[in-house]
């Protein structure tokens, strides 16, 4: 005689996930993306002048301004790693931008003529190329910016030392270096391609600011890069665990290097667009702007313990911040809050962050 089957069990909590884990929910980045378009509401109610086209202009291009180091760092940052050397790059690479630019412009300065007098029969070639200075000085700047980016990375990556400590020396290093070669006066950017090169960093196309433009290119490459390259994949492995990573085979100390590299060569590009902006490079620029780009990071959801992060993080973030210092000015409040809020705002990320991966 056949036994009847038995019905098969059903498991009712197996493979249901919670709302709050879901969608746009899954990540911190979500939960930071919804609060800036309450923001943004809220902004819109509040001042009647906030979603004009000329303050749009000027929020696009002022988080812009940050905005392309942060997608550097944020490499860092899922490795597990740190960069406070970030602001100090920023200087240093817009002031050697700015004074290779003068230097190839003035052929009577002292040295200039080992690089303008570069012709055979003695004419001058980089003056004379529309354009020529301009690349040439913009390269000097990122070359310097490489530069500090392998020095950053053989310390920690081959050394063994600590990244907060590494690059709070460079810091100091870099910042120093900027004061020395301006003798603390800074730089201006001059010559026959001083209208190119302000034209492709605060100039517009079709209304849209020349900085948000190249925010979306570098983005754009940076979630390909993370998200459909062998090294995006080693970037991620880093963070999530070092050990088992160069276990599997992973080259540990090049993937170290190079995110290094692209932080400070992003670090290098962000001040030389700013310098555009500023008509100058001081050389007090960009003190303190590590703390907004690692804000900016975090704030969008990269974790500091490694193996979390990406552009559209990235990019939230520097906007949330930007949208909170906009609205203080269109609000008439003291911008000195604006520091305390972020520190609030960094805190409240981070909690959320840790309930939801609690109740995981």
């Amino acid at each position: 005689m056949a036994m009847p089957l038995e019905s098969p069990i059903s498991f009712t909590n197996v493979g249901r996930v919670r709302w709050w884990q879901r969608g746009i929910f899954a990540s911190q980045t979500g939960y930071v993306l919804l609060a800036l378009l309450v923001l943004l509401i809220v902004m819109h109610f509040a001042s009647p002048y906030f979603f004009t086209q000329g303050n749009m202009q000027n929020v696009a291009k002022n988080f812009s301004f940050i905005a392309i180091a942060t997608l550097g760092i944020t490499f860092v940052i899922i490795t597990g790693g740190i960069d406070l050397s970030v602001g100090s790059m920023m200087c240093f690479s817009a002031m050697i931008t700015s004074m290779v630019m003068s230097g190839l412009s003035t052929p009577d300065m002292p040295g200039a003529s080992l690089f303008v007098h570069l012709a055979a029969d003695g004419k001058t070639v980089v003056a004379n190329v529309p354009g020529l200075i301009l690349v040439v000085s913009v390269l000097a700047g990122l070359v310097t910016a490489l530069i500090v980016g392998l020095v950053n990375g053989f310390c920690i990556a081959v050394l063994g030392l600590s990244p907060f400590v590494t690059t709070l020396g460079m810091l100091s290093i870099v910042r120093g270096l900027g004061y020395v070669v301006s003798n603390g006066r800074g730089s201006f950017p001059g010559g026959p391609d001083a209208d190119y090169f302000y034209a492709l960093t605060s100039g517009d196309l079709f209304g849209v600011p020349a900085p948000f433009l190249y925010l979306v290119l570098l983005a754009a490459v940076m979630a390909v890069v993370l998200h459909h390259t062998a090294f995006g994949r080693h970037v991620f492995a880093l963070g999530g665990n070092e050990k088992a990573a160069e276990l599997t085979g992973i080259p540990v100390v090049r993937v170290k290097i190079e995110v290094y590299v692209i932080c400070a060569l992003a670090a290098g590009l962000q001040g030389i667009i700013v310098s555009g902006w500023l008509g100058s490079a001081p050389a007090n620029m960009a003190t303190s702007y590590e703390l907004n780009v690692i804000a900016a990071a975090v704030i969008g959801g990269a974790n500091l313990a490694g193996g979390v992060g990406g552009p559209l993080g990235a990019i939230v973030g520097c906007v949330l911040l930007e949208v909170i210092r906009n609205g203080l000015v269109l609000a008439q409040v003291n911008s000195y809050w604006q520091q305390a809020l972020v520190g609030v705002i960094i805190i409240l990320a981070v909690l959320v962050d840790r309930i939801r991966s609690r109740v995981t």
